[in-house]
This record gives C-alpha cells, sequence and structure tokens, in this order.
C-alpha cells in the first residue's frame, strides 16, 4: 500500500504541479467559492461527481491549503462526504481528517524544498511556507 507522501507525489508528477486547484481541474473535480461563516471548505461526493467548497473570504495561503486538503479527500476518500472546519488548527482528531492533512503537507511542500530550508525552526518554515506550525511538524515527520 502506497503512503500518503508517495499519492500526493504521483499527483505531482502526473500532472507537473503542486497547485492543488490544478490537480482538482485535471481530475474533473469540481471547485466552487462561496461565502461561509465558519467553514473554510469541504468536499462531497453526489451520484458519481466530486466537488470541492471553498470559502472565497479565505486569504491565498489559506486557501491553498484548505484546498489541498480537501482535494487530499477526494482523492483519499473519494467516496466520503467530508466536512472540514477550521477553528483554531487543522489538526483534528479523526483519522480521515489526519490523512488530508498529511496529503495537503505532502503535496504544498516539497523535499527538496525543505532540504533548502533544513537550518530553519519549524516556527520559521510556518512563516516561509504560510502554514501552521502543527502541519510544518507533521510534514517534518516521515
Amino acid at each position: 500500500m502506497k503512503s500518503i507522501k508517495q499519492i500526493a507525489g504521483y499527483y505531482k508528477r502526473k500532472f507537473g504541479t503542486s497547485n492543488p486547484f490544478e490537480i482538482a481541474e485535471f481530475l474533473n473535480i469540481e471547485v466552487i467559492f462561496d461565502n461561509f461563516d465558519k467553514c473554510s471548505g469541504c468536499y462531497l461526493f453526489m451520484k458519481n461527481h466530486r466537488c470541492i467548497f471553498i470559502n472565497k473570504n479565505l486569504e491565498y495561503r489559506d486557501r491553498m491549503l484548505v484546498m489541498a486538503h480537501e482535494l487530499g479527500h477526494a482523492i483519499l476518500h473519494r467516496k466520503m462526504n467530508c466536512y472540514f472546519i477550521r477553528n483554531k488548527t487543522f489538526l483534528l482528531t479523526s483519522k480521515i481528517e489526519r490523512e488530508a492533512n498529511r496529503f495537503a503537507v505532502d503535496l504544498l511542500i516539497d523535499d527538496k524544498e525543505l532540504e533548502e530550508y533544513e537550518d530553519k525552526t519549524v516556527g520559521q518554515l510556518s512563516e516561509i511556507f504560510g502554514i501552521e506550525p502543527a502541519l510544518i511538524e507533521l510534514r517534518l515527520k516521515e
């Protein structure tokens, strides 16, 4: 069985990008932007149709992270409806949320980029990549 890191790497190589919006387009996953009160994004699977909803009020970096997370659901949990709410952290307790988080950080941060910044702290990496420290720590775990 392939690891989540291998799966994320496969899609980056296959489509020549780590941009989750571009990968979703290649996979014919519909992406809808809308106003949500407390929801950053969610993935829905309906009648063999995959759809990701993204809060259009998110800043660019948050939008990329939420999209990568929801794309993780679309790829790893294809037939599940995954409703993801972000309050203070993306680190939720359920297995599928942890897997989607892992996919997101593996997609967005290359090993080469980490090597380039190997002398940086978790806090510094968080600033560089615009990803919260807990997710940077998740990415650093192999």
